[in-house]
């Protein structure tokens, strides 16, 4: 992935994968040899008005006793429900074992889209947008809920580590009421610069962000696909300001 930024002319990418700081150290190694800056953080899930909200820490050390613990238990969490979805699955006749989804993981923080890509592998489905229309979105038979920390406790866990916490991904769903509320909690920050956002939607986003303090981040949310898949980028896609990241390191030294 570093080799890969490094190649699209990028100055810094921030490694947030979900629920895990597993791949930072060897990122920021390879970021030392190319050149390239490489910032450790992860995304969070927690609850929200809507029902979930993905929350991304930036900043974050690979070795906190207290950050691990807590995101231990999301990732137990991520297992309990990829058996449970795997339970419903089979019970709808689909062959499918959770080993299958657990060979797919490769020791990573297990999602729904692991289990998408077993049923890829299984040849169940053609592709992995085809396994959540049918099988793995919301009201489908192999969805399952994850259990979802409030939000205050995701920013009082990063903040303690010295990280900051941006929300990610808002699209329609950011009022000025909802930011106020994540404010008084502790948000620092809005992804404003994301695949699925409209020209529209990063201004709105970035008209809210100034008038209530906040800071600005942008990311490709790329998650590992040849070319850019459904609302996830290609390394670069974004033109996020190095500015925007001297605001970070400017608010986190303050």
């Amino acid at each position: 992935m570093v080799a890969r930024a490094s190649r699209a002319g990028l100055a810094a990418i921030a490694l947030t994968d979900h629920d895990t700081l597993g791949g930072v150290a060897a990122a920021t190694a390879a970021g030392d040899r190319l050149g390239l800056r490489v910032i450790g953080g992860c995304e969070f899930s927690c609850a929200a008005p809507w029902g979930e909200m993905h929350v991304l820490g930036y900043f974050l050390p690979s070795a906190s006793a207290a950050l691990d613990a807590f995101l231990a238990g999301c990732r137990a969490d991520r297992v309990r429900r990829a058996r449970a979805m795997v339970d419903k699955l089979r019970r709808v006749g689909i062959e499918l074992s959770f080993d299958d989804v657990l060979k797919i993981s490769a020791g990573g923080a297990m999602g729904r889209p692991h289990v998408a890509r077993a049923l890829v592998a299984k040849g169940v489905v053609g592709d992995m947008n085809e396994a959540f229309d049918r099988f793995l979105g919301r009201g489908r038979a192999g969805f399952v809920d994850k259990v979802l920390p409030p939000f205050r406790d995701v920013a009082r866990v990063a903040h303690a580590v010295g990280g900051i916490v941006s929300a990610a991904h808002l699209k329609d769903r950011a009022s000025r009421t909802v930011l106020e509320r994540f404010q008084a909690e502790g948000l620092d920050a809005i992804e404003v610069r994301h695949p699925s956002h409209s020209p529209e939607v990063r201004e709105r986003l970035a008209q809210m962000a100034r008038e209530l303090g906040l800071l600005q981040t942008g990311g490709s949310d790329w998650h590992g696909e040849a070319a850019a898949e459904g609302e996830h980028g290609t390394i670069g896609s974004q033109q996020v300001p190095v500015a925007w990241l001297d605001a970070i390191e400017a608010r986190r030294a303050a």
